[in-house]
């Protein structure tokens, strides 16, 4: 089942070249749906955008921490989109592509984290976001909360070097309390629901672990997800136009990936202090939705 195996390879070889050309031509969405989306977003989550004073005009690679379930994708594309005018392309994990949903992902701006894909999209000077952690933080269990577990991955900073561009450290804090955790996904395996997820032929030796992920609870025990408000903050840009061209040395890699990380754990912990004195302030009903 190519969403769970670990050896699928959505794209290669001539169809790797026909998803190229076709993501680097898609413009940003212009849809009544996307406007409605926004507003519900705006309405329920009330995203700020904290900083934008450190975005630059340039083109920019974004790189933020991951919530449950990559929930924060559309709390930070939308407004970005709305209020900065940017249309920021979001790289993802590749267990999500499948020929059913290429065009639906495709027109929301989200492209498959491939190293060709991405070096396309710079070529053409696209807003980029990457979340370093991938599936593995977007799963992470509820004592990982608001922690980076990106590994010894720095392929974002080999890319953007390559292409000259600049980073932007970003932080989001709200999206990890859209829901409670009612089994983590490291002991599903043992549950009944695991068991018979076994039994489908949805678990097996191929499946990647970093997808197993917590059963989530959101409001009232559904799957709708708390109301809870959202911070974007942008910290100031990290300009790699130096290096383009260059192959970097694996010990300059791990400075700037180290950077880029000291600078989104500083702004986190800075947005979850703020994030506790709003909640004194938030209204009754508001406060039942978020329990």
């Amino acid at each position: 089942m190519a969403f769970t195996d670990k050896n699928a390879e959505p794209y290669s070889g001539q169809d790797l070249v026909r998803y190229i050309d076709k993501a680097v031509q898609v413009t940003a969405p212009k849809s009544k749906i996307r406007k409605l989306s926004y507003k519900l977003i705006k309405q329920v989550f009330q995203p700020q955008l904290l900083d934008t004073h450190n975005i630059p005009k340039q083109p920019c690679l974004f790189v933020a921490n991951h919530a449950l379930y990559a929930v924060d994708g559309p709390i930070i594309g939308l407004p970005m989109l709305e209020e900065q005018g940017r249309f920021i392309r979001a790289l993802s994990d590749k267990f999500l592509w499948h020929p059913f949903n290429e065009e639906l992902l495709l027109n929301q701006g989200v492209v498959i984290g491939h190293p060709e894909v991405c070096s396309a999209l710079m070529e053409v000077g696209s807003d980029l976001i990457v979340f370093p952690g991938g599936a593995h933080e977007a799963t992470k269990s509820a004592d990982k909360k608001y922690q980076l577990l990106w590994k010894e991955r720095h392929g974002f900073i080999k890319l953007a070097a390559k292409h000259g561009y600049t980073i932007v450290p970003t932080a989001i804090v709200g999206p990890e309390e859209f829901y409670d955790h009612l089994i983590e996904g490291e002991d599903l395996p043992n549950t009944l629901v695991g068991r018979a997820l076994s039994l489908l032929g949805l678990i097996n030796e191929n499946t990647r672990s970093d997808l197993m992920g917590p059963i989530p609870l959101g409001v009232f025990g559904t799957l709708i997800p708390k109301p809870q408000k959202c911070y974007i903050q942008f910290s100031e840009p990290l300009d790699l136009s130096k290096y383009k061209g260059k192959r970097l040395a694996e010990k300059t890699m791990r400075s700037l990936r180290q950077q880029v990380a000291d600078d989104i754990n500083t702004m986190i912990a800075t947005l979850l202090k703020t994030q506790a004195k709003d909640r004194s302030r938030i209204g009754r009903i508001r406060r039942l939705l978020t329990k």
